[in-house]
This record gives structure tokens, sequence and C-alpha cells, in this order.
């Protein structure tokens, strides 16, 4: 069988790159990590060769190479189910039908409630097209967080250890981490989610989580 070589393609402040690099490490994968500048020159994303590989022009992207066949997966959840199924070890996903909605429901409450809202495309589009003050861009920003916080903390209450759903991570672990981080350099008030916060700071310990952090990656300005 030919050996299977991957490149992200993903940038070092990118919540759903994040995702994909703590799923990289907890399942010990290599890939060849590729920056593309969100900010830089209007943003490297919506360059004509980098839209040949994505059509939305977002990270991250995922290249599977294989022999002469070369594959991409867009889309920071169907890149995670991808890995999820190809690499089984170091399950990201309970053995239970209904636990794994569970963890479903948590990370899609992030990954497509809060975060959609909150991207740099939107928050550019509120600045350049609307004319929307900073403080009003702000206030939209912690809107959205704190709403989908508040029911996450909730859903936290009931199923969470160590982690999003019992004392391993799983996809919601990896959604949410990184939607902490963003929150965090935002300046919103994490008082109210002792739950998120217990979580997350206890991702952090371990090294699957801290090598992903975006400082930390050969691209951080």
């Amino acid at each position: 069988m030919p050996t299977t070589n991957m490149k992200l393609y993903g940038y070092w402040r990118s919540s759903a790159a994040y995702r994909v690099r703590i799923a990289l490490n907890l399942k010990s994968l290599t890939a060849e990590h590729i920056s593309v500048h969100l900010v830089k020159d209007g943003g490297e994303q919506h360059s004509a060769v980098y839209a040949k590989l994505n059509a939305q022009e977002l990270v991250p992207s995922l290249v599977i190479e294989q022999g002469e066949q070369q594959q991409v997966l867009t889309q920071s959840l169907a890149i995670l189910e991808y890995l999820e199924e190809a690499y089984p070890q170091t399950a990201l996903l309970p053995a239970d039908l209904f636990d794994k909605s569970v963890v479903r429901s948590m990370a899609m409450l992030v990954a497509c409630e809060v975060h959609p809202l909150n991207n740099l495309k939107v928050l550019q589009y509120l600045t350049n097209e609307l004319s929307l003050e900073p403080d009003n861009k702000t206030a939209w920003y912690h809107h959205w967080v704190t709403e989908g916080f508040t029911a996450l903390e909730k859903m936290l209450e009931k199923h969470s250890g160590r982690c999003c759903f019992g004392d391993e991570p799983t996809l919601a672990d990896l959604c949410l981490v990184p939607q902490v981080y963003n929150a965090k350099r935002f300046n919103v008030d994490m008082s109210a989610y002792p739950n998120i916060q217990r979580v997350n700071d206890y991702c952090l310990t371990l090294q699957a989580f801290a090598d992903a952090v975006p400082e930390r990656q050969a691209d951080a300005a």
C-alpha cells in the first residue's frame, strides 16, 4: 500500500485549523503544515492558487497524498470525522451511539452556531461593508459567544468530567478550546462559565493541546 502523506493548510490563529492540529496530535499523525496568511496582502486565502485548492477560500484544507493520488478535504468538522474514521486510534468519539450524538451536538454548538458568527470574514464584513464601529463589532462578538457558552455550560453540567464528555478528549473539546482562546483574546468575561474554564484548563495540560496552541506554531506573528 502506498505511503499516505498529509499537508495541512492553515493559519496560526484560525480556530478551525487549531481543531485539526489538536486531532493530528492526539492521533500521533504527521502532516506538513503550510501557512495561509489570512490578513497579509488582503488574505492569501483569496489567491488564485489557493482558491483552486479550496473553493470557499477558507482554512483549513487537508491534502491527502497516496502515491500519485491527491485528495483534498475542507471544513474542519469533515476533516475531523475523516481522521476519526481513517485513524481510529485515540478515539475522539465515544463508543455508544447516543453518546456520540451528544458529543457531536456540543461540537456543533461551537463550530456551527458560535464560530461562524465571529470568524474573520464576518468581522471584516461588519467593518468594511456595514461600517460598524469597533465597540459595536465587539458587542456583536460578545453576544454570540455568550449565547453559545451559556448553553454549553449547561450541557457540561450534565456530561463533563475532566473533559466536555467524561474524562477523555472528544471532538467537543477540540472545538471548545480554540473558541475559548478566541473569547479570551476578545476579552469575553468568562466568570459565568466555570465548567468551560475547568475543561479548557485541563485540556491545555495535555501535550497534544499544548503543542497546538497558536503561539507555538511556526507562522505565529
